[in-house]
């Protein structure tokens, strides 16, 4: 489904990736994972087309996305979930989703995809009045995900899914995530927390100074000698 090839991304004058290269199947739910500022955020920016590679390709579905705007990659079928879900805070839950709603063919299917968000996320309609500003750090990234979800995606992209949220809450987290690829959905999720992604992935790529290091089946990973000193503290 998608094709990263050889990419190199910057900010200005700052390199953060160098010839990073993944592949991600219809249907699998695949894990980017390390530490703080290894470049993970950036490259689903470089994925959703919000910065252009200045090397390397991407292709989604078959076609080169590299250099075309986050607009069209998003109506090809990419939800990108930021980090902290990033709601608009002055509408209601219920605007939020309807703004997922707004690309392709989305907006004919709105109430149909409206009852299946509530469905999965039940909490969102007994709040679908209220402004998003006041919901708690867990209800804002089950909206993001209920917002990304109203765009009738292909693949869905979390960045840092867990980041401020307490361990029962990313625990509940993760099992959505989990739901939604036995529901079908292809799954990318960046994480600082490898354990959660691994768990919940079938494959993962580690990510150390903009550069892939290890790339495998998440097991394997999780038992690898580097992960477990490195980031498992084992």
């Amino acid at each position: 489904m998608l094709k990263v090839s050889n990419i190199k991304a910057s900010y200005g004058k700052v390199d953060v990736l160098w010839d990073v290269s993944m592949i991600i199947g219809e249907g699998e739910i695949v894990a980017l994972v390390g530490a703080n500022a290894s470049g993970k955020t950036t490259m689903l920016k470089t994925i959703s087309g919000l910065i252009h590679p200045g090397a390397g390709t991407l292709e989604f579905l078959g076609k080169r996305i590299d250099e075309i705007s986050p607009y069209r990659i998003a109506t090809m079928g990419i939800s990108h979930i930021p980090e902290g879900g990033k709601p608009f805070p002055d509408m209601t839950v219920l605007e939020n989703l309807e703004m997922g709603a707004y690309i392709n063919e989305a907006w004919k299917r709105k109430e149909e995809t409206l009852h299946r968000v509530y469905q999965f996320f039940p909490i969102l309609k007994k709040r679908s009045g209220q402004l998003a500003r006041t919901l708690s750090g867990g209800e804002r990234q089950m909206l993001a995900m209920g917002r990304g979800l109203m765009a009738k995606p292909r693949l869905f992209m979390f960045d840092e899914p867990s980041y401020g949220l307490a361990p029962i809450i990313v625990k509940e987290l993760f099992e959505s995530i989990r739901l939604l690829h036995d529901q079908g959905m292809t799954i990318l999720i960046v994480e600082q927390n490898i354990r959660h992604a691994l768990e919940v992935s079938s494959r993962g790529y580690v990510l150390e100074n903009g550069r892939i290091v290890l790339e495998g089946e998440s097991r394997g990973l999780l038992d690898n000698d580097h992960v477990r000193k490195a980031y498992l503290g084992l």
